[in-house]
């Protein structure tokens, strides 16, 4: 309670010093007397001495420092009703009156991080901090005047701190990628609002669903470029837009559509003015854990990925350049990157973008993820579930675990024939995960499967890329969940069906001087080609996240 008083004390005691500081200059003035009232070197006159002042000061200090917070919320409503009512009655300086020189202006309450004490003259901006990626920036870049801009800029406010804490989210359900809430094109009022809200500026830890969460040691990216709502609802939005392309056409969505599993059914990827690529279109689902892109892995992250398409000519068609000034003629795409990133309007931010609504596309638990929770838990706890009644007596928690465990299994069935898929996929006898191993069903590694080899002129793939000659024909393993809704298959997409894709690993794929050593002859049944077709189109297919491919900024 007595650093409590301290505290009122010590500010009613500033706000006095600084009253009858400025009454006396106000009474200078109306004796139009326009000399200065101080002189350059001298303290400002007071009927407390500065030693006494300074004495004070120190007081105040060490009581703020140890009172709570609420305590001080508490003296500063006092303090600002105080000194309001004085000034209401003329007798103490607006906040427009500023001292004749710097060294005349009034003694300022010290401010401490937990609570903002009130003064009575307006506080000096300080001087920004140097920002850095890994916290969302929360100052508005300042454009310098010489920076040609196709169309007017709009005004823009220093966007909202953001959250100093990071927030753990669930990624899989869609929740953040419904776009800025609201109908229609997007408004910049609405883009404003958005923005205004510091919850949409703090960094996010993303978590994956089941199954897919035992490989999240793989999680590439997100420390260079850390996830926040604001940025993954840009990319969003960069996803989606045609006018990224060179004639308005062709977004990242043509290629990689939602109704299509994030790929394309057509064999090869279709660009503008319906060109024709040599390359089947790859998923852009899970891509959260996998570093390097494309079939080839030339793109070194999935920033990279994301704006190469931009200046290929048969995808996109498009330069850099030019998509900038694209982005630049938008003012709701100004606002955002504004307020985003610390450097504003730049491709490589536009990729950041991107890449962050990208890495939110995730597959949910497929039947196989249940299946193999509910029989983990029956080989653990065996003896446990023989008597269900009496578990459900001595360990209730337990019985209930595995009551939430059944129920999910039941809630997504899997197929006898799916089974003996799964555990045909995983044994030695199919050899399919010497490539397609871990939680995402990828090495992310790549191989000579003796796809297209046999063309006059093959595409060499990896080799394209590091000129290394063992990696002729080598193309990167995709990922096996959710394959049943991204058909054709392999890098060239000249396999329709997956029952092709099995029927190719059987025969041992097409020989040649760099066929991969894991690729050999199968002894399979037809009932086994049928089960593993069984095990990848049922056993992991999971869901993918709902998403807003419209509400674009005009």
């Amino acid at each position: 309670m007595g650093r409590f008083l301290a505290i009122v004390i010590a500010l009613v005691i500033v706000a006095l010093v600084i009253n009858n500081w400025q009454s006396k200059r106000r009474a200078a003035a109306e004796k139009g007397d326009h000399a200065a009232v101080v002189a350059p070197n001298e303290d400002p006159p007071n009927e407390i001495s500065p030693k006494k002042l300074a004495e004070y000061s120190g007081k105040l200090d060490t009581a703020v420092e140890g009172a709570s917070p609420k305590k001080l919320d508490t003296v500063d409503g006092k303090l600002k009703k105080l000194l309001h009512n004085r000034d209401t009655k003329g007798e103490l300086a607006t906040d427009d009156a500023k001292p004749s020189s710097p060294e005349a202006e009034a003694p300022k309450v010290k401010e401490e991080p937990t609570a903002e004490v009130a003064s009575a003259n307006p506080k000096p901006t300080p001087k920004p901090e140097p920002k850095s990626e890994s916290t969302p920036s929360t100052e508005p870049e300042t454009k310098p005047s010489t920076d040609p801009k196709p169309k007017s800029q709009p005004e823009t406010s220093a966007p909202p701190k953001p959250s100093t804490e990071p927030e753990n989210v669930k990624l899989g359900d869609g929740a953040l990628l419904g776009g800025i809430p609201g109908e229609g094109d997007l408004t910049m009022e609405q883009i404003e609002t958005w923005l205004g809200d510091p919850k949409n500026h703090a960094v996010l830890l993303p978590e994956l669903p089941l199954g897919l969460e035992a490989g999240a040691s793989a999680i590439a990216g997100i420390e260079e470029n850390p996830l926040t709502r604001a940025k993954i609802e840009l990319g969003r939005q960069l996803y989606f837009d045609t006018r990224l392309s060179v004639d308005d056409t062709i977004s990242c969505a043509s290629c990689h559509d939602p109704e299509h599993g994030y790929a394309k059914d057509t064999r090869f990827g279709v660009g503008v003015k319906k060109q024709e690529g040599n390359r089947n279109s790859p998923v852009a689902y899970n891509r959260i854990v996998s570093s390097a892109q494309f079939w080839d892995g030339r793109a070194a992250s999935l920033e990279d990925q994301a704006i190469g398409p931009m200046a290929n000519p048969i995808e996109m068609g498009n330069t850099h350049e030019v998509v900038m000034q694209t982005i630049s003629g938008v003012p709701g795409y100004q606002k955002q990157f504004t307020a985003i990133f610390e450097d504003g309007e730049t491709i490589e931010n536009a990729g950041k973008a991107i890449a962050s609504f990208e890495r939110t596309l995730v597959t949910g638990p497929a039947p196989w993820d249940h299946y193999q929770e509910l029989k983990n838990f029956e080989r653990a706890y065996a003896a446990d579930i023989e008597d269900l009644d009496a578990l459900q007596e001595e360990d209730e928690e337990l019985y209930n675990d595995y009551m939430e465990l059944k129920k999910a299994s039941e809630a997504n069935p899997i197929s006898e024939s799916a089974v003996r898929g799964g555990e045909l996929f995983f044994s030695d006898k199919a050899g399919c995960t010497a490539c397609h191993v871990g939680a995402n069903f990828t090495d992310e590694k790549y191989h000579n499967l003796g796809v297209g080899m046999d063309a006059d002129e093959p595409d060499l793939g990896r080799y394209e890329v590091t000129k290394e000659d063992v990696e002729r024909g080598a193309f990167k393993t995709p990922t096996v969940r959710n394959i049943a809704q991204t058909g054709p298959y392999m890098h060239d997409g000249s396999q329709e069906t997956l029952e092709e894709v099995v029927e190719w690993y059987v025969k041992g794929g097409h020989p040649n001087p760099h066929l991969s050593e894991k690729v050999k002859k199968l002894d399979l049944t037809d009932q086994d080609k049928a089960d593993l077709v069984a095990f990848m189109k049922e056993g992991l297919t999971g869901s993918l996240p709902p998403v807003e491919t419209g509400r674009l900024p005009k």
